[in-house]
């Protein structure tokens, strides 16, 4: 059976000029901290690919800190000595789950609807309910809290239903009347399918991940605002000039620049726009058979390549097993821990009752998806839907 790739917000191919670059890399023994003419090449493999990384990003070299992925990254800027962390019910659990202190609660409370328009924009009006600990906080002129060393998450781009978020505007206008003192944003599902710079974000801090862009797994990157002070949470030799100590892993970050430049030149040429048509006809052709389906986030934007859709009453994780059988990768919609798949928290943050959480997939779409590949999927839905409709009758 021929099988057809529709999960690319999990993770991607390997680009040919990530792969080329990472071959090469192997022939270079030296180590990068190294002053001889070995230790040298590898460093000079590894300044590189900041470089590139950096221009694909929109920041300074220098404000490029490689780690092992995103996840990595996240931590480490929440580990960081603040007062009070927190983040908006759509972020990753990278990212949730270190602000889990300061907002599960709040969330499971029912106050995150408030957070979010019907679409799963955030609004930024967390006045009332946002649960920032009382016991850190101090009123301002205000009446607002005043936090003398904050940090508040926002991610550019949700990863199950693709919508994007106006990160920038929340974290200048909104985020800056609480003084909060630093930002993060999470710009891994976004970083190469829609534009972002990391200068004109309004945030401290922004992680990127390779594998989510034709780059090798296990390495990201965490950028830091230049005259942002950041701890190193690994002792050692002080690579990474000082944050991230440890020998760097010089063929997965070569491979990360190559892969960087690519997804930067292919975001210029326009190629993403081919991929929202392909997006919108798979939407289309399930529409218009399954009409009582709900396409999530379908009025906002959202990255060119993702569909996040529910069938009321019609398990997400039924649906991602027959089309696997059926030769399609595809998610569910919910995320998954310990092989237990439970239903999507960020739905159900959107206002979405359980029965549409639990049913939700995602189909993402890359580069070298084709039209035939839609359409094949979307018969091979409508085959199983017509089954789950026989059998609900």
């Amino acid at each position: 059976m021929n099988r057809t790739y529709l999960d690319h917000n999990a993770t991607t191919p390997l680009r040919a000029e990530a792969r080329a670059a990472m071959v090469a890399a192997m022939d270079v023994v030296g180590n990068p901290s190294s002053v001889h003419a070995e230790g040298r090449a590898a460093n000079a493999l590894v300044e590189r690919a900041r470089g590139q990384v950096a221009q694909a990003v929109g920041c300074l070299p220098q404000e490029v800190v490689f780690t092992s992925g995103a996840t990595e990254a996240a931590n480490l800027v929440f580990s960081q000595d603040w007062d009070v962390t927190a983040c908006s019910p759509l972020e990753h659990d990278a990212v949730f789950s270190c602000a889990d202190e300061v907002i599960r609660e709040d969330i499971y409370a029912g106050s995150s609807t408030s957070l979010l328009d019907k679409s799963g924009v955030f609004t930024g009006e967390f006045v009332s309910g946002f649960g920032l600990s009382a016991k850190v906080l101090q009123k301002g002129d205000k009446g607002y809290p005043r936090i003398a060393r904050g940090l508040f998450a926002l991610t550019a781009a949700n990863s199950e239903t693709g919508v994007v978020q106006p990160y920038s505007k929340v974290f200048r206008e909104f985020v800056g009347e609480f003084e909060i003192s630093h930002r993060f944003c999470d710009a891994t599902q976004a970083f190469g399918k829609i534009p972002f710079a990391f200068n004109w974000s309004q945030c401290e801090y922004a992680c990127v991940s390779a594998h989510k862009i034709g780059g090798p797994k296990g390495i990201g990157a965490l950028i830091v605002k230049q005259g942002t002070e950041i701890a190193a949470a690994l002792m050692g030799g002080g690579q990474e000039m000082g944050r991230r100590s440890g020998t760097e892993n010089v063929i997965g970050i070569a491979g990360f620049g190559a892969a960087a430049e690519a997804a930067a030149r292919d975001l210029d040429a326009g190629l993403w726009g081919r991929v929202e048509k392909l997006r919108n006809i798979l939407e289309k052709s399930l529409a218009a058979e399954a009409n009582a389906t709900i396409f999530v986030g379908k009025d906002a934007r959202r990255l060119p390549n993702t569909s996040c859709f529910a069938v009321p009453g019609w398990k997400g994780e039924t649906q991602v097993m027959q089309m696997d059988l059926a030769g399609f990768a595809v998610s569910a919609g919910s995320a998954c821990s310990s092989g237990k798949v439970r239903e999507s928290r960020v739905l159900r943050a959107m206002g979405y009752e359980a029965d549409v959480a639990r049913c939700a997939i995602r189909v993402s779409l890359g580069l070298e998806t084709t039209e035939d590949d839609v359409l094949r999927f979307a018969e091979a839905w409508l085959a199983q839907y017509r089954k789950f409709r026989a059998r609900a009758a």
